[in-house]
C-alpha cells in the first residue's frame, strides 16, 4: 500500500529517536545504552497510552537490527496473547534460537500491554529472560508499572514515559497538518483535539485525520468525529450508575471499551476524576469500590467483568441511601 494511503499515525510515525515528540530525558538515556548494544540490557517502557512507547521499541529496533529487524523482531500484544502458553510456546520458541546473522547482535522480543500478562505468564517469562539473556533481549511495554511483577521489573532498566502536554500535541498535529496541506481553523482547532484526547498523542492524530475527511479541519467536524471525549463519556456512565441504571451505565461502558477501545484502567482514571467533580454523598464508599477494582485488574483480571461488577457495586449505593 502506498505510504499516502495509509492512516497518518503510521504516516507520520517517527522513524529515528531525533523525531519522537519529546520524552527528551527517556530519548537521552537510550541513546547512551544503544551506543553500547551488545550491553544492552532488557528494557521496560511504562507510561500512558499514545507517548510513544510502542514507536521507541520500533525505533531501537531498527537503529539495533538494522534492515534485517523484522526478521529478528517478535512482537506480540500481550491484552490479545496474556497467557501462560503464548509464553511458553511463541516466546520461549523464538527467544531460543542462537542462529544470527552478521552485524545482528540479539533477538529482540517487543511486548506490548505487558501489564496485562496473568502472574504466571510473567514468572514464565523470567525464566525465559534469564536463560536466553545471552541472545535475546525484551521490551516490556505497558502502560502502569506496578502490573509487572517486581522480579521481571528487577531484569530490566525501566523507562517512564510522560503524558503529552498541550504545546507539544499541537505542534505535531501542525506539522502534519502542515504536509497534508491542511485547511483548518488555527491554534482552536488543535486545542479541541487536545481537550478531546487528553495528550494521547496517537489519537490526537486519528482524530483529526477523520475530522478533516472534507478536506478541511474545523471544531465543529472535532466534535462531531470524537462525539464526546472519553472523559465526558465515563463521566456520564459513571453519573448513570450512581443514579441507579445499572444496565444504561453497563450498555454504554461496554460501547466505550469494544467500540471505541478507551483503556480498562484509563476508564477507572476517568471514573475517579468525574466522582470528585460529583456531589456525591457517600464518595468515600465510591472511591473504595474504585480502588478495589483497579486493584483486581492490575492482578489480571477479566477486565469487562470487573468494570461490569464496579458498576453494579457503584448502582448499588443509590438504593442503600434510598
Amino acid at each position: 500500500m502506498p505510504v499516502e494511503d495509509l492512516m497518518w499515525v503510521e504516516k507520520y510515525r517517527p522513524m529515528a529517536l531525533v523525531d519522537l515528540v519529546d520524552q527528551a530525558t527517556v530519548k537521552h538515556r537510550l541513546e547512551l545504552l544503544i551506543q553500547k548494544k551488545a550491553q544492552l540490557p532488557h528494557l521496560l517502557f511504562a507510561g500512558p497510552p499514545g507517548s510513544g512507547k510502542t514507536t521507541m521499541a520500533m525505533i531501537i529496533a531498527r537503529q539495533l537490527l538494522g534492515e534485517r529487524w523484522r526478521d529478528y523482531t517478535l512482537s506480540l500484544n500481550a491484552s490479545d496473547e496474556r497467557g501462560i502458553d503464548t509464553v511458553r510456546q511463541r516466546i520461549k520458541t523464538f527467544a531460543r534460537f542462537a542462529d544470527r546473522a552478521e552485524g545482528i547482535p540479539f533477538r529482540l522480543v517487543v511486548l506490548d500491554e505487558a501489564d496485562e500478562t496473568t502472574s504466571d505468564a510473567q514468572t514464565a517469562l523470567r525464566r525465559i529472560m534469564e536463560e536466553n539473556s545471552e541472545h535475546t533481549r525484551f521490551i516490556l511495554i505497558c502502560n502502569y508499572s506496578s502490573g509487572i511483577i517486581e522480579p521481571l521489573q528487577s531484569r530490566c532498566a525501566i523507562f517512564r514515559f510522560q503524558r503529552y502536554d498541550e504545546a507539544s500535541v499541537t505542534e505535531h498535529l501542525k506539522s502534519i497538518a502542515k504536509k497534508e496541506k491542511l485547511k483548518h481553523g488555527g491554534d482552536a482547532v488543535f486545542g479541541a483535539i487536545f481537550e478531546a484526547t487528553q495528550g494521547d498523542l496517537r489519537q490526537a492524530i486519528n482524530l483529526m485525520q477523520a475530522a478533516s475527511a472534507s478536506g478541511e479541519l474545523s471544531i465543529e467536524a472535532v466534535k462531531s468525529a470524537s462525539g464526546a471525549s472519553a472523559k465526558s463519556r465515563v463521566s456520564e456512565i459513571i453519573r448513570t450508575a450512581m443514579d441507579g441504571n445499572f444496565d444504561m451505565a453497563r450498555t454504554k461502558m461496554i460501547e466505550l471499551t469494544r467500540v471505541y477501545g478507551i483503556p480498562e484502567r484509563d476508564f477507572l482514571r476517568f471514573a475517579n476524576e468525574a466522582l470528585g467533580s460529583m456531589n456525591v454523598p457517600d464518595l468515600g464508599k465510591a472511591v473504595s469500590i474504585l480502588a478495589e477494582y483497579d486493584f483486581r485488574l492490575v492482578q489480571g483480571s477479566q477486565p469487562e467483568l470487573q468494570l461490569t461488577a464496579m458498576l453494579a457495586q457503584l448502582a448499588s449505593l443509590k438504593g442503600q441511601r434510598d
